[in-house]
């Protein structure tokens, strides 16, 4: 039975392994977990764990949601993946949050984020005639709800509960050998937003942190072999950013974020080494190039345009995903829109190449006592 070129394609997350020998990216179960979600950070070099509060936070940093402007909002975004290959293959995205009580220090959030990976068609070589066995519909997905508390005026932290599907069979299965898999995880994040203060040139400025280790949690286990479970993507992420408000209605955001998979990587072998999820972690630090980067900067006018640009860079040994970003934003009354765009700047190929990427807010609250802030 096989697979066709789009759901290899699918799940090694638009890398192309064959083009460099030397590439042995560290690989993962549920890589969809490792694709930005939305727009706005798609536009700012895909991150998002110390930018400002927005409705997408859920995916980088809950933590951030009890600096959100609006006591509540929901954001949809819709990514086509692929798109020079195929149309029906794309990223489905939707976050939600709400204060809680009225002194608006805890939030709760939510989330679903779907991966379609559209319809495959399924093939066998019986002696020299090509049978067809059918058409399956690999997909997965992943729920989660968020707790997010301000410890202090500047200094917040969240706890995150996730449940993860991945079905790779797509629900086509002749030979019984490849099962949906499932697992659950947990995030940890903080987020430090300091007071505005006196800052360049007499203007007003204010530090922005944050860190979140993401998608901790037991193996996949897509074949009911024990020897061959998938780790989740469990990531660690650590960035910093400054605000600088020309006046009252324009600022200039500057952000830098670092991250780093918590997977053990292949030996000198090419082997995956069968370990433990801690244990993973502790080994995925023998690998100094599994590190990524990225920065940004984004301009916002009266917090109701907004123009973003950013740069991503992975090591060519870890999969070699380098692009630049560009973004837009738009806002009338409780409504948002956000566009990005991703230029590929690799040898490698990005399934998100020449991609543009939709993200729709609506801030169905009030005002919070952040607005101001």
């Amino acid at each position: 039975m096989k697979l066709t070129k789009k759901l290899f394609l699918g799940l090694s997350l638009g890398v192309s392994v064959a083009a460099y020998s030397q590439i042995q990216p560290v690989l993962t179960g549920a890589p969809f977990l490792r694709i930005s979600p939305d727009a706005r950070a798609g536009g700012m070099g895909d991150q998002g764990v110390a930018t400002t509060t927005d409705a997408f936070s859920q995916f980088w940093n809950a933590a951030k949601y009890p600096f959100s402007k609006t006591t509540s909002a929901i954001g949809v975004n819709y990514t086509p993946y692929m798109s020079k290959l195929t149309n029906d293959v794309f990223l489905l995205y939707g976050a939600y949050h709400q204060f809680l009580g009225d002194e608006e220090r805890a939030t709760i959030s939510a989330s679903i984020y779907y991966f379609n990976m559209g319809a495959v068609d399924l093939t066998k070589l019986v002696g020299t005639e090509v049978v067809q066995e059918g058409t399956a519909k690999p997909n997965e997905f992943s729920i989660d709800v968020a707790y997010g508390l301000k410890l202090t005026d500047t200094y917040s932290m969240a706890v995150t509960g996730r449940f993860i599907r991945s079905d790779l069979s797509g629900g086509f299965n002749s030979d019984n050998t490849l099962k949906p898999a499932n697992s659950f995880a947990v995030d940890v994040s903080g987020y430090f937003q300091s007071e505005r203060h006196t800052s360049i040139n007499d203007f007003e400025g204010r530090a922005r942190a944050g860190f979140a280790i993401q998608n901790l949690g037991p193996r996949l286990d897509y074949t009911g072999d024990e020897e061959s479970r998938s780790y989740l993507p469990t990531t660690a992420r650590l960035g910093a950013g400054y605000d600088l408000f020309i006046d009252d209605l324009n600022r200039v955001g500057l952000n830098f974020e670092a991250s780093k998979l918590l997977v053990a990587g292949p030996d000198e072998t090419g082997n995956i080494p069968n370990v433990g999820v801690i244990e993973g972690i502790g080994k995925s630090f023998n690998n100094p190039q599994s590190i990524m980067f990225s920065g940004a900067v984004e301009y916002e006018y009266d917090n109701a345009f907004a123009l973003r640009g950013g740069y991503f860079h992975e090591s060519e040994q870890q999969g070699a995903r380098q692009y630049a970003t560009v973004g837009v934003g738009l806002k009338y009354q409780s409504f948002g829109l956000d566009m990005s765009y991703l230029i590929n700047t690799s040898k490698v190929n990005s399934a998100l190449d020449n991609t543009l990427r939709f993200g729709l807010t609506w801030n169905i609250g009030e005002d919070s006592s952040n607005a101001d802030y």
